[in-house]
């Protein structure tokens, strides 16, 4: 894993650096498994980001900002009431482990000096937070419990003594020799990289692939040497970097020789945000939101299954006219027809070869009752065709109106979830009870804001509701307006009435991205002012047309397209 405990030592110093001896103003859980603690350092404020997701497990500075529940967690509430106000006396690391600790320095209820410490630990998805009285050595809370019936050796329960998980016998990388290093690995079983893992502590795969890498002709001369060429490296002030490596994206703070550098950012909290904005905000709508994902692949099913009995029926009443014909020749030969027949052959006096046809007969009905058949099924397709047409135009709208949600379900972000639910509600897929706390659903929506390189303001709406009030109240009539042609996504506004080339090419671009085609080159992508945009009556939310429009063709570019967002 990329956040191992290299990473989490550089990322100590930046900490150190930023935090340590700040004061704790305030303690928010956005999510179930993160916190977020805003420090006040020098006059300047901090944000410290701690996650003990299972998968986006780790402990930044961040810029990002999240949404907050109405009602704090509890145990967010009992940190409030330890922390706050307190003082970040120490940030230090378990030694060759992944795991923080935050010496804090507070005030009980009745004003005596209270010393805590808050635990991090980073270990996949036993990750952990943990508050421990230090007095008492015992621990207050954690984000996540943690019974004797899972583990033995620890107990993580309010009042069980705090235990550092169990200590390794491997060597310590920063004072190992040559000598112990080499008595440690056998040349002889391959398998190196993880032998170097299983025998060095502190080690992870990446790093100890980075010693291989470095070693070339792994023997006993070359890897000990691209060993502590590599512990050197890891002692040098951090180079927070992206790369690419198996065509899989990943982060490191130093400079890996097997790798592919796709960019170099200013801090590795700056990292962290960049490499996980997409991937963790994703998780969390996933959470908050996989009912309705659920919802609209069923309903979409349902109605991709409707179009086919649908498009089966406007075949069989094709059939229309055979029956009428059929209904006109019995009728004309109903003295050849005796009841119990089950089918008769005459001559089609329609057919220009006057051949011969045959026509069923229902052997229950006298042959004016089986002409009578004839004729009322010839009624009942002809009509049906109007019907079927109409419930297929119906059904190819709700379809379009499903992907175009599922689409905009797929960019959204936590906030957005919640009005996209209220329309689902509004146009009768689900039943909606308002949380506590959250926007009233009559209240104007956020639209997502972006600044182009010349610096003209570019307004995007991620949701329907978005799309609504930015098209159709927002935006003036001279503004331009950018949608990606015919397919679901993002309605995009210039807000000038003379916007510059540069300007009209990157908010194209932005509607690409939002849209589905965000993974596609050359995307179109028309234009056009948002007098020449109308909603019709009774449309569904976020449907509009429009006319006079220009087309552009554009490769969504999310670097480019990150880099616009306010």
């Amino acid at each position: 894993m990329a956040f191992d405990t290299m990473f989490l030592r550089a990322m100590t110093e930046e900490l150190t650096e930023q935090c340590e001896t700040g004061r704790i103003m305030k303690i928010h859980q956005p999510f179930a498994h993160e916190l977020v603690l805003h420090i006040r350092k020098n006059r300047e404020n901090q944000r410290i980001l701690i996650s003990a997701h299972p998968s986006y497990a780790r402990i930044q500075l961040t810029k990002e900002t999240m949404e907050n529940p109405a009602q704090p967690p509890m145990f967010c509430m009992l940190l409030r009431k330890y922390m706050e106000g307190a003082i970040i006396e120490s940030i230090r690391q378990v030694e060759n482990d992944r795991i923080l600790i935050f010496g804090i320095r507070g005030k009980d209820e009745i004003g005596e000096t209270r010393f805590c410490d808050l635990y991090v630990e980073i270990m996949g998805r036993h990750s952990n937070i943990v508050l421990v009285d230090r007095e008492k050595e015992t621990i207050v809370d954690c984000i996540k419990h943690v019974s004797p019936a899972f583990n033995s050796y620890r107990t993580l329960l309010p009042g069980a003594p705090y235990i550092l998980p169990p200590s390794s016998d491997k060597l310590d990388p920063w004072t190992v020799t040559e000598d112990a290093l080499l008595a440690k690995l056998d040349f002889n079983a391959g398998k190196m990289a993880k032998q170097v893992v299983g025998a060095v502590a502190g080690f992870s795969p990446l790093l100890a692939n980075e010693v291989i890498a470095r070693a070339g002709l792994v023997n006993r001369d070359t890897l000990p040497k691209s060993f502590f060429s590599v512990m050197a490296d890891c002692a040098k002030p951090a180079v927070p970097n992206l790369f690419v490596k198996n065509a899989k994206e990943d982060f490191y703070f130093m400079r890996l020789a097997d790798t592919e550098m796709t960019a170099e950012l200013p801090s590795l909290s700056a990292l962290l945000d960049r490499f996980y904005s997409g991937k963790a905000t994703r998780d969390r709508v996933h959470q908050i939101a996989h009912d309705l994902e659920r919802l609209l692949a069923n309903e979409l099913d349902r109605d991709r299954l409707k179009i086919e009995k649908l498009e089966q029926t406007l075949v069989d009443t094709e059939r229309a006219d055979e029956f009428r014909i059929f209904g006109e020749l019995l009728t004309a030969n109903l003295h050849l027809v005796s009841r119990g027949m089950t089918e008769i052959a005459v001559q089609n006096f329609y057919d220009e070869d006057m051949g011969m046809v045959t026509i069923p007969l229902d052997i229950r009905k006298s042959p004016a009752q089986n002409a009578q058949f004839l004729f009322n099924k010839y009624q009942k397709l002809k009509k049906a065709v109007r019907f079927v047409e109409e419930q297929m135009r119906l059904t190819t709208e709700e379809i379009a109106y499903l992907e175009t949600v599922q689409q905009q379900l797929e960019d959204a972000s936590p906030e957005d979830v919640e009005e996209i639910r209220v329309e689902l509600a509004e146009q009768g897929y689900i039943k909606y009870k308002q949380k506590k706390g959250s926007r009233k659903p009559n209240q104007n929506p956020t639209l997502e804001k972006y600044t182009s390189s010349t610096g003209l303001p570019i307004l995007v709406g991620k949701n329907n509701k978005q799309n609504d009030y930015l098209t159709n109240k927002f935006a003036r009539n001279s503004d331009l307006w950018f949608h990606v042609k015919d397919l679901p996504g993002s309605h995009v506004v210039i807000q000038d009435a003379n916007p510059d080339e540069t300007s009209i090419v990157e908010a194209a671009m932005i509607a690409a991205f939002y849209s589905k085609a965000r993974l596609s080159g050359s995307v179109p992508v028309d234009a056009t002012l948002i007098k020449h945009v109308k909603k019709p009556s009774g449309a569904k939310p976020g449907y509009v047309t429009y006319d006079n429009q220009t087309t552009y063709f554009v490769t969504p570019d999310e670097e480019t397209v990150q880099k616009l967002r306010n």
